[in-house]
């Protein structure tokens, strides 16, 4: 029997989070969980992670990874969260270093906050193998919309954070700190040397067009239709689209608040003499300055 996958959307980020399970053995991983979060208010919410625990619980599951395929700008990480209710080890690229170096500067968290990747479980690297049940892993650098980004490739499965988004929606920014076009295509030569029927699971989908809500595409269907990279994109032509397009973005709506927990694994930061865990909002330094 294949490897099982299980998608969850959580409207608010147009994020999908993942759980993937050996059917016989019932170890599970759980992809880039999404942690409800209230930016006005500054209230935290599970509901969202509760449906994975949920389907966790109802199939039986052992939780062996909760596997993040990069610090995420547009949401809070569940992992912790996660974590704490049924374990797991908590896994990211060991670009995590470099993130958290470069945000720990953003942030002023000198002394705060830890740049050595230690907050998370396991730091993965390219060719580096990981077990659900009788299935190995395989784990792709893949960066260039951030330092830290992987993919996890599983049975023919391939989950590749914000390297890809659907055929019709081409490619993530590559225009956050660390960010590269340049990385990013020959990132995206890497996923297409998969097998063609290899099936490529993406980190949102934001519906362009008003369509259905889509998420998963064969590394054939990208090559031959991704509107930004497909097999006849020369690199300086992608590279000149994907500049243009990120010039045009504003910031994701919770980069701010998403960034400074998703670096430390979930965790807020350490709460006050008032026993209440605060987040920094650093003023005109991020972005650019309404018009």
């Amino acid at each position: 029997m294949a490897i099982q996958v299980e998608a969850f959307f959580h409207q608010d980020t147009s994020t999908l989070s993942y759980i993937v399970y050996d059917q016989d053995s019932k170890e599970a991983a759980i992809i880039d969980p999404v942690l409800d979060f209230d930016y006005a208010s500054g209230q935290t919410a599970t509901n969202f992670a509760q449906q994975l625990l949920d389907f966790v619980s109802k199939q039986h599951l052992s939780l062996k990874w909760i596997l993040e395929t990069h610090a995420h700008a547009d949401h809070l990480t569940a992992a912790q969260y996660i974590k704490q209710q049924v374990g797991g080890q908590i896994a990211i690229g060991g670009g995590i270093t470099k993130v958290q170096d470069t945000f720990q500067k953003i942030y002023n968290l000198a002394g705060s906050i830890k740049t050595d990747g230690s907050d998370f479980d396991r730091l993965f690297s390219e060719g580096d193998t990981f077990n659900l049940g009788v299935y190995t892993g395989q784990v792709l650098a893949t960066p260039g919309h951030t330092n830290d980004s992987l993919s996890y490739v599983i049975d023919g499965h391939a989950f590749v954070g914000d390297s890809l988004f659907m055929p019709d929606a081409g490619t993530a920014r590559c225009d956050f700190p660390g960010g590269s076009a340049a990385i990013l295509f020959q990132s995206v030569q890497k996923l297409y040397a998969l097998p063609e029927d290899t099936l490529i699971y993406v980190s949102h989908d934001y519906q362009p067009n008003g369509r259905e809500l889509a998420y998963v595409a064969r590394v054939a269907e990208h090559k031959s239709t991704n509107v930004h990279i497909n097999t006849n994109t020369q690199e300086a032509e992608f590279i000149q689209v994907r500049q243009t397009r990120d010039a045009t973005l504003g910031m994701p709506h919770l980069i701010l608040p998403s960034i400074q927990v998703n670096i430390r694994a979930g965790h807020f930061p350490d709460a006050e003499d008032n026993g209440v865990s605060y987040l920094k909002l650093p003023v005109n330094l991020v972005g650019t300055k309404p018009q």
